[in-house]
């Protein structure tokens, strides 16, 4: 119906219809060309079915993977809290197709406690895990330092002769890491005309206006960002910094960030599946979103996190990572829900008193890790506003509130 305002239940790309049939008709077929992939409600098929829309490598598993054991409690589907900022309680599961989720995972003490799939998405399914990638090339490069292979205090530059004449030039490892690096860049999701789209461009990750004349991969395009301020006095979220830092790990380790990534930590910690990173023109990773994996495998590294990197991750990089950042460096202007919290080593970290990590992406990519409850949460999602503040209200609460129950 025209002019329907689509919530979690009407745009199920299942009810819409989303490329059925052999051909799809015209008005139920997604195409790249259109960027059909990148527009809601569209999305809530083209979020698991990546594949179809760009090129991407293959992050090999090591075929030795064996599922979390299964304990689900359908009682945890019924606890309410109150999301920030309203009055009337709501259930978990009422809470999951107001958060446009695809699938859910709660695993508790190792086991799978609660489970959900929606729409076109299942066990198997290869979902775009957008900035939740970021943390796996931050626990990557924690790694490389531990080894004493990537130097914190090195320039950046150092490491890349390609940036010196960029804003990253006088950037430190870690204020990359850190993202404390001050860039003539910004990050605003609803301006085409902003850093974003410049970096969209390049990437190719939707098709290019016809004049387009500027850089066609990310190479070409990191050492055109300027610098705007002093490095270190606050952190700003800029993708491209994780881009560098990934740039960094693929020289330093001389190979695809892919294979790095099946190395590091696909093979080590038997993940169930391949999964696939998406990749640029001239097949350079898209490491600061485009990781597209299984969700028992998102809640598998989060759980290898929660119980000290179990012998593949060392526990020093599992410490830096998740008790890192500095709180006064946070923008608490932007992240009005996230109070106290830090950023470092490309984790979101709540500094409270449960301990508690996350890995955000945007539209309602998450993998929330508590330690005081013994608990982790890995969610897809293809809310239709990318900010992560659209869920918070939600998820925040939500998640808090799974922690207590399973507590008592």
């Amino acid at each position: 119906m025209a002019g329907e305002v689509l919530d979690g239940m009407t745009s199920d790309p299942v009810r819409m219809g989303w490329m059925e049939g052999n051909p799809p008709p015209a008005d139920r077929l997604l195409l790249a060309s259109r960027a059909d992939h990148m527009r809601f409600p569209m999305i809530r098929w083209s979020y698991s079915n990546m594949r179809q829309f760009v090129p991407s490598r293959r992050v090999a598993a090591s075929g030795q993977g064996v599922p979390f054991e299964r304990a689900l409690r359908e009682d945890l589907g019924q606890v309410a809290f109150v999301p920030l900022n309203a009055e009337a309680p709501v259930t978990f599961e009422q809470s999951l197709t107001q958060a446009f989720t695809d699938g859910i995972i709660v695993l508790h003490r190792g086991k799978v406690v609660f489970e959900r799939w929606f729409g076109v998405t299942g066990p198997e399914t290869r979902h775009i895990a957008f900035s939740v990638t970021k943390s796996f090339v931050g626990t990557i490069a924690e790694m490389l330092v531990d080894e004493g292979r990537l130097d914190p205090a090195a320039l950046a530059s150092d490491y890349l002769p390609e940036l010196p004449g960029s804003g990253f030039g006088d950037a430190t490892v870690r204020q990359v890491l850190d993202m404390t690096t001050a860039l003539d860049f910004s990050e605003d999701y609803a301006d085409p005309n902003s850093g974003i789209g410049a970096y969209s461009a390049a990437l190719g990750l939707t098709p290019r206006p016809v004049d387009y004349a500027g850089p066609i991969d990310l190479a070409s395009y990191l050492p055109t960002i300027g610098k705007a301020g002093e490095h270190g006095l606050g952190f700003t979220y800029r993708t491209p910094n994780t881009e560098v830092l990934a740039w960094m790990i693929a020289r330093i380790e001389g190979k695809h960030f892919a294979d790095v990534l099946s190395d590091r930590l696909w093979q080590p910690l038997d993940m169930l599946g391949d999964a696939d990173l998406i990749v640029d023109e001239a097949g350079t990773a898209f490491a600061g979103g485009g990781l597209n994996l299984r969700l028992e495998d998102l809640a598998r590294f989060g759980e290898a996190m929660r119980l000290g990197g179990v012998g593949v991750i060392p526990e020093a990089v599992v410490e830096r990572a998740t008790h890192g950042g500095d709180a006064a460096h946070f923008d608490r202007n932007r992240y009005p829900q996230l109070p106290g919290w830090s950023y470092g080593s490309q984790w979101w970290i709540s500094n409270n008193n449960r301990g508690c990590f996350s890995a955000r992406g945007i539209h309602g990519q998450t993998l929330w890790v508590d330690p005081a409850a013994e608990m982790t949460v890995a969610r897809f999602a293809s809310h239709p506003t990318a900010a992560n503040g659209a869920n918070d209200p939600l998820s925040l609460p939500a998640w808090a509130a799974l922690a207590d129950h399973l507590s008592s």
